[in-house]
């Protein structure tokens, strides 16, 4: 039996090949290895991929004994800082269960050097959701994860090429980028910049009536997909995250194409499998190398 562990804004999703289960990352705070027996048997896991925070600080596949400082830069940044994943990642690695962490991409990572213009480009989880959509609609793909925030990607001929992450450009629910007025209370000492980002989505910035802040996370994931199309115009376009199927109808409306829909728990799922593959002996993922 092999898992998938997503590290998610709002909850810690937990996956196999046959069933799931979710903790709110407060929940998580209290989590120890034997909670995977909801899923299976402990002594039936032969392995585990695991996603955490931005995984910024290495670009492979990685044994989880070989990460420093559980694959992050820093806590410090974009981002809602509980202790649940690091529960979650701590209690994993003491259980000796066979673990890879899945990187982030970001500078260091094989993607096209001109998505490096930023620093950050995805968290890992997306990963999942990107190898997931792979598995089922082919190697040339955009997929947009809407949700807390909204995550864009693109794989052309089964390599990840790039994406857009969360502050950079479409808002989701609670995160967005950091426009103008943002950035004058930031520099006004008003709040914190990862304060400001937490406070930059459609839930904070547009009234509800309407229908108007669906409309709008609709729009600006039509438009990142529109951008990576341009890149790779045969690529299939699917959505995933909880406002995945809100969001559908006008995402094909605007782009005049079919898209495909996956829920909530598309980047566990998508995780369980990259971990049944690694640990089967494939050597690369979407064109992320693998360091067992």
């Amino acid at each position: 039996m092999f898992i998938g562990i997503d590290h998610g804004t709002a909850a810690m999703r937990f996956a196999s090949g046959t069933g799931r289960f979710k903790l709110t990352r407060e929940e998580a705070t209290g989590f120890t290895a034997a909670d995977l027996g909801q899923l299976c048997p402990p002594d039936d896991i032969e392995g585990i991929a695991l996603s955490y925070s931005m995984g910024d600080n290495f670009s492979k596949i990685s044994n989880i004994k070989k990460i420093k400082n559980r694959g992050i830069v820093s806590r410090e940044g974009a981002g809602k800082h509980i202790g649940g994943g690091t529960r979650v990642f701590d209690e994993i690695k003491k259980s000796g269960i066979p673990t890879v962490v899945i990187p982030g991409l970001h500078r260091g990572s094989p993607t096209d050097p001109r998505f490096k213009a930023y620093s950050h480009q995805s968290s890992p989880e997306k990963i999942g959701i990107a190898f997931e959509v792979c598995h089922d609609l082919g190697d040339d793909i955009v997929v947009s994860d809407a949700s807390s925030n909204t995550v864009t990607l693109l794989i052309s001929a089964g390599k990840l090429i790039g994406a857009f992450d969360a502050c950079i450009f479409a808002p989701g629910s609670r995160h967005g980028a950091l426009d103008v007025d943002a950035i004058r209370r930031v520099d006004a000492g008003e709040c914190t910049a990862n304060e400001a980002f937490q406070q930059a989505g459609v839930n904070y910035t547009l009234p509800e009536e309407d229908n108007l802040r669906i409309r709008t996370v609709a729009m600006f994931s039509a438009m990142e997909c529109a951008a990576l199309l341009l890149l790779n115009p045969r690529a299939r376009v699917a959505l995933a995250g909880s406002l995945a199927p809100l969001i559908a109808p006008e995402v094909e409306s605007l782009l005049d194409t079919d898209v495909a829909v996956y829920d909530e728990w598309c980047a566990s799922r998508g995780l369980a499998r990259i971990a049944h593959d690694v640990f089967s002996g494939a050597d690369e993922i979407l064109g992320l190398g693998v360091d067992l």
